[in-house]
Protein backbone atom coordinates (compact mmCIF):
# COMPACT_ATOMS: atom_id res chain seq x y z
CA UNK A 1 0.00 0.00 0.00
CA UNK A 2 1.21 3.27 -1.18
CA UNK A 3 -0.48 6.83 0.42
CA UNK A 4 0.72 9.97 -1.41
CA UNK A 5 0.18 13.43 0.40
CA UNK A 6 0.86 16.67 -1.11
CA UNK A 7 0.90 20.27 -0.05
CA UNK A 8 2.24 23.57 -0.61
CA UNK A 9 4.31 23.01 2.62
CA UNK A 10 4.79 21.07 6.12
CA UNK A 11 1.12 21.20 6.41
CA UNK A 12 0.75 17.75 5.86
CA UNK A 13 2.68 16.10 8.36
CA UNK A 14 -0.34 15.65 11.11
CA UNK A 15 -2.17 14.23 8.04
CA UNK A 16 0.83 11.86 7.55
CA UNK A 17 1.32 11.34 10.85
CA UNK A 18 -2.09 10.21 11.22
CA UNK A 19 -1.99 7.58 8.46
CA UNK A 20 1.59 5.98 9.44
CA UNK A 21 -0.49 5.30 13.39
CA UNK A 22 -3.29 3.92 11.20
CA UNK A 23 -0.92 2.09 9.23
CA UNK A 24 2.83 1.50 10.02
CA UNK A 25 3.12 -0.56 6.87
CA UNK A 26 2.26 1.57 4.65
CA UNK A 27 4.40 3.58 2.06
CA UNK A 28 4.34 7.28 2.43
CA UNK A 29 5.16 9.47 -0.44
CA UNK A 30 4.76 13.62 0.88
CA UNK A 31 5.24 15.94 -1.62
CA UNK A 32 5.54 19.76 -1.31
CA UNK A 33 6.45 23.22 -2.76
CA UNK A 34 9.52 25.08 -1.44
CA UNK A 35 9.86 26.73 -4.98
CA UNK A 36 6.97 28.23 -4.77
CA UNK A 37 5.46 28.58 -0.92
CA UNK A 38 3.26 29.93 0.58
CA UNK A 39 0.27 29.59 -1.64
CA UNK A 40 -1.91 31.73 -0.30
CA UNK A 41 -0.69 34.56 -1.57
CA UNK A 42 -1.06 33.63 -5.25
CA UNK A 43 -3.85 33.71 -8.14
CA UNK A 44 -6.33 30.42 -8.14
CA UNK A 45 -4.48 29.94 -11.15
CA UNK A 46 -1.10 29.88 -9.92
CA UNK A 47 -2.35 27.91 -6.97
CA UNK A 48 -3.76 24.99 -9.71
CA UNK A 49 -0.48 25.28 -11.38
CA UNK A 50 1.51 24.72 -8.49
CA UNK A 51 -0.92 21.85 -6.95
CA UNK A 52 -0.78 19.94 -10.17
CA UNK A 53 3.17 20.04 -10.42
CA UNK A 54 3.53 18.19 -6.73
CA UNK A 55 0.74 16.46 -7.45
CA UNK A 56 1.99 15.12 -10.27
CA UNK A 57 5.49 14.31 -8.91
CA UNK A 58 3.66 12.59 -6.29
CA UNK A 59 1.86 10.53 -8.48
CA UNK A 60 4.97 9.22 -10.77
CA UNK A 61 5.71 7.60 -7.64
CA UNK A 62 2.75 4.93 -7.93
CA UNK A 63 0.70 5.63 -5.09
CA UNK A 64 -3.13 3.77 -4.36
CA UNK A 65 -4.28 6.97 -3.32
CA UNK A 66 -3.35 11.07 -2.80
CA UNK A 67 -4.55 13.55 0.25
CA UNK A 68 -4.34 17.05 -0.37
CA UNK A 69 -3.82 17.96 2.35
CA UNK A 70 -3.46 21.10 1.84
CA UNK A 71 -7.32 23.64 3.09
CA UNK A 72 -5.80 26.36 0.12
CA UNK A 73 -5.39 23.78 -2.89
CA UNK A 74 -8.51 21.93 -1.53
CA UNK A 75 -10.77 25.41 -2.12
CA UNK A 76 -9.10 25.94 -5.59
CA UNK A 77 -8.05 23.20 -7.29
CA UNK A 78 -9.39 20.03 -6.55
CA UNK A 79 -12.15 19.53 -9.32
CA UNK A 80 -8.98 20.02 -11.60
CA UNK A 81 -6.74 17.50 -9.74
CA UNK A 82 -9.73 15.00 -9.65
CA UNK A 83 -9.69 15.46 -13.35
CA UNK A 84 -6.42 14.85 -13.41
CA UNK A 85 -5.90 12.23 -11.70
CA UNK A 86 -9.00 10.37 -11.49
CA UNK A 87 -10.34 7.56 -11.60
CA UNK A 88 -6.87 5.66 -11.56
CA UNK A 89 -5.82 8.08 -8.90
CA UNK A 90 -8.22 8.11 -6.14
CA UNK A 91 -7.68 12.09 -4.90
CA UNK A 92 -9.09 13.00 -1.15
CA UNK A 93 -9.59 16.59 -0.29
CA UNK A 94 -9.37 18.74 3.35
CA UNK A 95 -12.32 20.39 4.57
CA UNK A 96 -12.42 22.60 7.64
CA UNK A 97 -13.91 20.42 10.29
CA UNK A 98 -16.71 22.93 11.02
CA UNK A 99 -19.67 20.57 10.54
CA UNK A 100 -18.51 18.04 14.07
CA UNK A 101 -16.97 21.28 15.92
CA UNK A 102 -20.46 23.30 15.13
CA UNK A 103 -22.48 19.95 16.29
CA UNK A 104 -21.17 20.44 20.04
CA UNK A 105 -23.34 23.97 19.91
CA UNK A 106 -20.46 26.67 20.16
CA UNK A 107 -20.09 29.31 20.55
CA UNK A 108 -17.03 28.34 17.95
CA UNK A 109 -14.06 29.98 15.97
CA UNK A 110 -12.38 29.13 12.69
CA UNK A 111 -8.67 29.95 12.80
CA UNK A 112 -8.13 29.96 9.26
CA UNK A 113 -5.09 32.12 6.74
CA UNK A 114 -6.49 35.82 5.99
CA UNK A 115 -7.08 34.33 2.20
CA UNK A 116 -9.66 31.37 3.41
CA UNK A 117 -11.30 33.61 6.32
CA UNK A 118 -14.12 35.59 4.90
CA UNK A 119 -13.99 33.28 1.62
CA UNK A 120 -17.06 31.90 -0.11
CA UNK A 121 -15.80 28.53 0.42
CA UNK A 122 -15.89 29.10 4.12
CA UNK A 123 -18.70 31.55 4.31
CA UNK A 124 -20.61 28.19 2.45
CA UNK A 125 -19.41 25.98 5.24
CA UNK A 126 -20.84 28.19 7.78
CA UNK A 127 -24.37 28.05 6.44
CA UNK A 128 -24.34 24.87 5.65
CA UNK A 129 -23.16 22.98 8.64
CA UNK A 130 -23.02 25.59 11.61
CA UNK A 131 -26.46 26.99 10.54
CA UNK A 132 -28.06 28.66 14.25
CA UNK A 133 -24.34 28.23 15.59
CA UNK A 134 -22.23 31.38 16.90
CA UNK A 135 -19.58 31.21 14.79
CA UNK A 136 -16.41 33.86 14.78
CA UNK A 137 -14.20 33.56 11.97
CA UNK A 138 -10.65 34.43 13.40
CA UNK A 139 -7.72 35.56 10.71
CA UNK A 140 -4.28 34.31 11.42
CA UNK A 141 -1.89 36.58 9.00
CA UNK A 142 1.62 34.94 9.17
CA UNK A 143 0.79 31.85 11.30
CA UNK A 144 0.96 29.10 8.23
CA UNK A 145 4.61 30.52 7.64
CA UNK A 146 5.98 30.91 10.60
CA UNK A 147 4.81 27.20 11.54
CA UNK A 148 6.58 25.88 7.96
CA UNK A 149 9.93 27.63 9.22
CA UNK A 150 9.65 26.51 12.87
CA UNK A 151 10.20 30.08 13.61
CA UNK A 152 9.43 30.11 17.21
CA UNK A 153 9.16 34.07 17.89
CA UNK A 154 6.75 34.63 14.90
CA UNK A 155 4.66 31.24 15.90
CA UNK A 156 3.88 33.52 19.23
CA UNK A 157 3.33 36.53 18.11
CA UNK A 158 1.14 34.94 15.34
CA UNK A 159 -0.94 32.50 17.95
CA UNK A 160 -1.12 35.65 20.41
CA UNK A 161 -2.71 37.83 18.08
CA UNK A 162 -5.17 35.42 16.94
CA UNK A 163 -6.05 34.02 20.64
CA UNK A 164 -6.73 38.51 21.12
CA UNK A 165 -9.09 38.78 18.09
CA UNK A 166 -10.70 35.11 19.59
CA UNK A 167 -14.16 35.52 21.68
CA UNK A 168 -13.50 34.97 25.47
CA UNK A 169 -16.87 32.66 25.70
CA UNK A 170 -15.56 30.20 22.64
CA UNK A 171 -16.11 26.37 23.56
CA UNK A 172 -14.37 25.09 19.99
CA UNK A 173 -11.39 26.20 17.35
CA UNK A 174 -11.49 25.00 14.05
CA UNK A 175 -8.00 24.74 12.85
CA UNK A 176 -8.68 25.68 9.46
CA UNK A 177 -5.58 25.23 8.02
CA UNK A 178 -3.60 22.03 8.40
CA UNK A 179 -0.44 23.83 9.24
CA UNK A 180 -2.02 24.91 12.78
CA UNK A 181 -2.66 21.20 13.81
CA UNK A 182 1.56 20.89 14.43
CA UNK A 183 1.33 23.69 17.02
CA UNK A 184 -2.38 22.85 18.49
CA UNK A 185 -1.03 22.60 22.17
CA UNK A 186 0.03 26.28 21.72
CA UNK A 187 -2.94 27.51 20.23
CA UNK A 188 -5.51 26.07 23.30
CA UNK A 189 -3.26 27.21 25.50
CA UNK A 190 -3.45 30.53 24.60
CA UNK A 191 -7.39 30.88 23.65
CA UNK A 192 -8.65 28.83 27.05
CA UNK A 193 -9.94 31.12 29.38
CA UNK A 194 -9.43 30.30 33.20
CA UNK A 195 -12.23 28.62 34.98
CA UNK A 196 -13.71 27.98 31.64
CA UNK A 197 -14.12 24.38 30.82
CA UNK A 198 -11.07 22.91 28.28
CA UNK A 199 -11.03 23.84 25.00
CA UNK A 200 -12.21 21.44 21.63
CA UNK A 201 -9.63 21.72 19.16
CA UNK A 202 -10.99 20.19 15.64
CA UNK A 203 -8.48 19.99 12.88
CA UNK A 204 -9.04 17.72 10.18
CA UNK A 205 -5.80 15.04 9.85
CA UNK A 206 -7.74 11.89 11.38
CA UNK A 207 -10.54 12.12 9.33
CA UNK A 208 -8.69 12.69 6.13
CA UNK A 209 -6.38 9.66 7.16
CA UNK A 210 -9.24 7.63 8.07
CA UNK A 211 -10.68 8.30 4.49
CA UNK A 212 -7.99 7.64 2.65
CA UNK A 213 -8.17 4.32 4.12
CA UNK A 214 -11.65 3.61 2.75
CA UNK A 215 -11.11 5.16 -0.59
CA UNK A 216 -8.98 1.99 -1.30
CA UNK A 217 -10.74 -0.34 0.96
CA UNK A 218 -8.25 -0.87 3.18
CA UNK A 219 -8.81 -0.80 7.08
CA UNK A 220 -6.97 0.24 9.59
CA UNK A 221 -3.96 -1.44 11.35
CA UNK A 222 -1.92 -0.23 13.97
CA UNK A 223 -0.22 -2.93 15.19
CA UNK A 224 1.03 -4.06 11.71
CA UNK A 225 4.62 -4.16 11.61
CA UNK A 226 6.42 -0.84 10.99
CA UNK A 227 8.23 -1.11 7.58
CA UNK A 228 6.77 1.29 5.76
CA UNK A 229 9.16 3.76 3.36
CA UNK A 230 9.07 7.27 3.38
CA UNK A 231 9.82 9.28 0.65
CA UNK A 232 10.35 13.55 0.36
CA UNK A 233 9.78 15.35 -2.60
CA UNK A 234 10.80 18.77 -2.57
CA UNK A 235 9.57 20.59 -6.03
CA UNK A 236 9.67 17.48 -7.30
CA UNK A 237 13.23 16.59 -5.91
CA UNK A 238 13.69 13.80 -3.77
CA UNK A 239 15.55 14.96 -0.62
CA UNK A 240 15.14 13.61 3.42
CA UNK A 241 13.14 15.36 5.31
CA UNK A 242 14.06 19.27 6.42
CA UNK A 243 15.36 20.42 9.73
CA UNK A 244 12.56 22.43 10.60
CA UNK A 245 9.82 19.26 9.52
CA UNK A 246 11.91 17.35 12.63
CA UNK A 247 11.18 20.61 14.89
CA UNK A 248 7.48 18.52 15.09
CA UNK A 249 6.25 15.60 17.06
CA UNK A 250 4.73 14.60 13.85
CA UNK A 251 8.10 14.72 11.46
CA UNK A 252 9.94 12.77 14.19
CA UNK A 253 7.50 10.01 14.41
CA UNK A 254 7.43 9.82 10.45
CA UNK A 255 11.15 9.54 10.79
CA UNK A 256 11.40 7.13 13.40
CA UNK A 257 8.77 4.15 12.30
CA UNK A 258 9.64 4.28 8.64
CA UNK A 259 12.01 1.74 6.84
CA UNK A 260 15.06 3.22 4.68
CA UNK A 261 14.40 2.75 1.36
Amino acid sequence: MKIALMDSGIGLLPAAAAVRRLRPDADLVLSWDPDGMPWGPRTPEDITERALDVAGAAAAHGPDVLIVACNTASVHSLPQLRARFEPGLPVIGTVPAIKPAAAGGGPVAIWATPATTGSPYQRNLIAEFAHGVDVTEVPCPGLADAVHHADEAAIEAAVTAAAALTPGDVSTVVLGCTNYELVAERIRTAVRQPGRPPLILHGSAGAVAAQSLRRIGAQPAPDARAEGTLTVLLSGREAELPATALSYAEGRLLQAVSSTR
